[in-house]
């Protein structure tokens, strides 16, 4: 395989980085690349949405730049990469003619088009799917220790990049059963499991809590054919835009050839197969879908190679389909050009509005793990998400964050407050307002554990117990406690004030370290719907918290 680059080649390429430096200067941080960014300040081996690999390239960026390119560097380097590595993966001698095709099969494809330059977690996803279907390739052909090492680390980098990476290594051993039989293919694996090790301890040491809510914790719906199963079928058209018939006619002529071809079929089929499946359970977002358009573009581009009639339209509509996307490149920027406010709109002019009427108050943003490190960003100013009943729990539920806030003059947002002390617009023109609190003290870390399998006493009473993981003691009195409804999608149906009182009378103090039993009354709901409970603490008179699982009713 040769490694030398048409000339042609790296002019477009090199076309596309500009863009994308460009791009990523100029564009405001998205709500998700901030709540990222707000990783990266504080290095860990896992967070809890997400194993660490975007936290990684967004301190590596850093490192070169501040502001929104500080952001996206290394993204924008390694969607350079992964163009190269994705023309290494086309051996077919011919290519070197039909390079300007190549390039807007690739650049028209609207999530590869999009994570040229947004730092999501899903930009080294492709990256290392890309890698990893190269390496596997000369892994084929032949196996040796040096290539057994690469694979495993590439292995550990798709995982280190997102959980669902999961999907693209089952997959191609489906594809290749043999390979339980390799001893290079079980060295691979066994590389891949020591490197991901400081992953796996952080897992283990925080509770499972990413798998726990992923898997188990998340709320959903009841289904809706056209939000779940149809939506699945429109986001399959959504990743390509207007090539989608000609990108699915070249999938569908495409037959087995080669173990390597069957790999890149099954990633594709397998992964369509699992959400679609997945589609009758929950809604599936449209970027869980883009690590097919890796295997796809080898896919389709072989038959470019192949077909006139593929070649031409490829060519058509992917051109048609670039000037659509620049032309919303620009809208990114400039809000008259984007047919919606989007979120990389007005970032900075609601973050002046608030700091320029506070100073350097700590801001306490109430169920807002987006605005919150979007705030800190622009401002340098210290923010925290303060997270409720009515929202879910995220990277500030497990860090140390709260600790910053704690004993201060904070300003409280909420989105549900109708009059404040100040108040700012974002980009939409809504309105919002802040009120300062003195003193400010909650504990959102607290611990209710309910025993499971559920068990009443004969009058109703339940025991439960609270953890209290702080280093200091805490006053009861200024504790209240509720039981929370949810119905069987998890979703909060109704809140109910309970008494609570500690199974030992004279026990004023939650102690440091240590767990507290307590004893309820447990009422009864008022809906028809409930399904789980949980136990609920408000403390300071702030609304419920986050504090224990959902039980199942008896």
């Amino acid at each position: 395989m040769k490694l030398k680059l048409p000339r042609i080649f790296l002019y477009l390429l090199a076309a596309i980085f500009i863009i994308n430096l460009l791009q990523g200067y100029f564009t405001e941080l998205i709500f998700d690349e901030a709540y990222y960014w707000y990783y990266a300040q504080h290095m860990a081996w896992g967070y809890f949405d997400h194993p660490p690999m975007v936290a990684l390239i967004v301190k590596m960026s850093s490192l070169f730049f501040n502001g929104e390119l500080g952001v996206r560097l290394i993204g924008i380097v390694l969607s350079a990469g992964t163009y190269i590595v994705l023309w290494f993966l086309i051996d077919d001698h011919r290519k070197n003619k039909y390079i300007l095709h190549y390039f807007s099969l690739v650049f028209s494809m609207t999530l590869i088009h999009a994570y040229g330059f947004l730092t999501l977690p899903d930009t080294p996803l492709l990256f290392f799917t890309a890698v990893f279907l190269l390496i596997y390739k000369k892994f084929l052909k032949s196996p040796s220790i040096g290539l057994s090492i690469l694979l495993g680390l590439v292995m550990a980098g798709l995982m280190y990049s997102k959980y669902n990476a999961v999907l693209v290594i089952l997959l191609v051993l489906i594809s290749n059963l043999r390979l339980v039989f390799n001893k290079y293919a079980w060295l691979s694996v066994l590389i891949a499991l020591v490197s991901y090790t400081p992953h796996f301890i952080w897992l283990f040491n925080n509770d499972f809590v990413s798998i726990k809510y992923h898997l188990f914790e998340r709320p959903n719906r009841a289904y809706e054919f056209g939000d779940f199963s149809l939506g699945f079928f429109v986001n399959l058209i959504a990743l390509f835009g207007l090539t989608f018939p000609w990108i699915y006619r070249a999938l569908f002529k495409t037959k087995k050839s080669d173990k390597f071809n069957s790999a890149l079929l099954f990633l594709i089929y397998g992964i369509i197969l699992f959400f679609f499946i997945s589609s009758f359970n929950r809604r599936i977002q449209t970027q869980w879908l883009v690590v097919i358009c890796i295997p796809m573009i080898v896919v389709v581009y072989n038959q470019i190679l192949l077909d006139k009639v593929t070649r031409k339209w490829i060519l058509i509509l992917g051109t048609a389909n670039i000037v659509i996307l620049m032309f919303l490149r620009i809208g990114l920027i400039y809000l008259p050009l984007f047919p919606i406010v989007y979120e990389s709109h007005g970032n900075k002019d609601w973050v002046n509005e608030i700091s320029s009427q506070i100073g350097t108050t700590p801001v306490v943003f109430e169920n807002s793990y987006t605005d919150a490190p979007m705030y800190t960003f622009y401002s340098g100013n210290t923010s925290y998400s303060l997270n409720n009943i009515r929202f879910r729990p995220n990277q500030y539920s497990l860090d140390e964050s709260e600790n910053l806030v704690q004993g201060q003059t904070i300003l409280y947002v909420s989105k549900f407050l109708d009059k404040g002390d100040i108040s700012y617009y974002d980009a939409k023109g809504d309105q919002h307002y802040g009120v300062y609190i003195e003193n400010f003290e909650s504990f959102r870390k607290l611990r209710t554990i309910v025993n499971t399998p559920l068990e009443l006493s004969e009058d109703k009473y339940l025991n439960f117990s609270i953890y209290n993981p702080y280093a200091k003691d805490i006053e009861i009195s200024k504790l209240e406690f509720g039981v929370i409804f949810l119905n069987k999608y998890k979703n909060v149906r109704e809140v109910q004030k309970i008494p609570a009182n500690p199974t030992q009378a004279e026990k004023n103090l939650l102690k440091s370290k240590d767990t507290t039993s307590f004893r309820l009354l447990m009422p009864k709901p008022n809906i028809g719907d409930a399904y789980y409970f949980k136990i609920s603490i408000s403390e300071n008179g702030l609304y419920w918290g986050l504090n224990g699982e959902n039980v199942k009713l008896p």
